[in-house]
């Protein structure tokens, strides 16, 4: 690592949980984020910063004078873009080191598990019951982390799903038979800083998988009321006969 990269971490690296090593394994990793909005905008600006190397945007929405409100990768002169170009010119300025790969573009399922199989870990940043139905699919048949958050009003949740570690559960043993229950932002909407807080806390979820340090949330959700300010922290239990998860080989913890 060259002195300026050096530099530029030295306040990760000073971490002992992190130090040299792990902030090589978090120059050498490549992250999926699905969704730059609200969540999206935090989880990639923390992530650029951090020198993962390579993070790969996707999302076909382009950027709209409501966004603005809570997706702060955007900027008032990015109105009318494709959300992820506005997004990559950010990151870009923030951390010039780092790849980014855009996708401009709704991914079906078998696209979705091409491109996990390339990367090493999943955050799902996207606002709608269907598309993590989707992503949750993708990410157990991969076999790949999914850093999963969710925000309205003033809530929000935050789970990591791991589902091939003991009996950990999938997103579908969660929320799988809610269906119609799901709402979105657009419908109720949200009120901005919720939206920074979950998706840092994503971030940071990323961060400890890839250098392996620290307990993430895989198994357990963490609920937060915003206007209460107090976090709820349960278990998340295993469906046995889950369709997506239950048949699948599992590996001990």
């Amino acid at each position: 690592m060259e002195d300026e990269q050096l530099l530029r971490y030295s306040r990760q690296i000073m971490l002992p949980q992190i130090d040299l090593a792990g902030q090589e394994q978090l120059n050498a990793a490549t992250v999926l984020i699905l969704g730059i909005g609200g969540l999206g905008s935090p989880v990639a600006m923390y992530l650029a910063s951090s020198g993962i190397g390579k993070l790969v945007l996707c999302d076909p929405d382009v950027v709209d004078l409501t966004n603005l409100q809570r997706q702060i990768v955007h900027d008032t002169p990015k109105v009318g873009q494709p959300k992820v170009d506005s997004a990559a010119e950010t990151l870009r300025r923030l951390n010039p080191e780092i790849m980014v790969e855009t996708i401009p573009a709704r991914l079906d399922e078998a696209a979705l598990l091409a491109q996990m199989q390339q990367v090493d870990v999943v955050v799902d940043c996207t606002d709608n019951l269907n598309s993590r139905l989707l992503i949750n699919r993708a990410a157990v048949a991969a076999r790949k982390p999914l850093v999963s958050a969710a925000a309205i009003r003033w809530e929000g949740q935050i789970s990591v799903f791991q589902p091939w570690l003991g009996e950990n559960p999938c997103y579908h043993c969660f929320y799988g038979k809610v269906g119609s229950l799901a709402q979105t932002c657009s419908e109720n909407g949200v009120v901005g800083p919720l939206l920074g807080i979950l998706g840092s806390m994503q971030a940071l979820e990323v961060i400890k998988l890839l250098v392996g340090n620290g307990q993430t949330l895989t198994g357990r959700v963490l609920l937060f009321d915003g206007q209460a300010m107090e976090w709820m922290g349960f278990k998340l239990p295993r469906d046995p006969n889950c369709p997506v998860c239950g048949a699948i080989e599992r590996e001990p913890v």
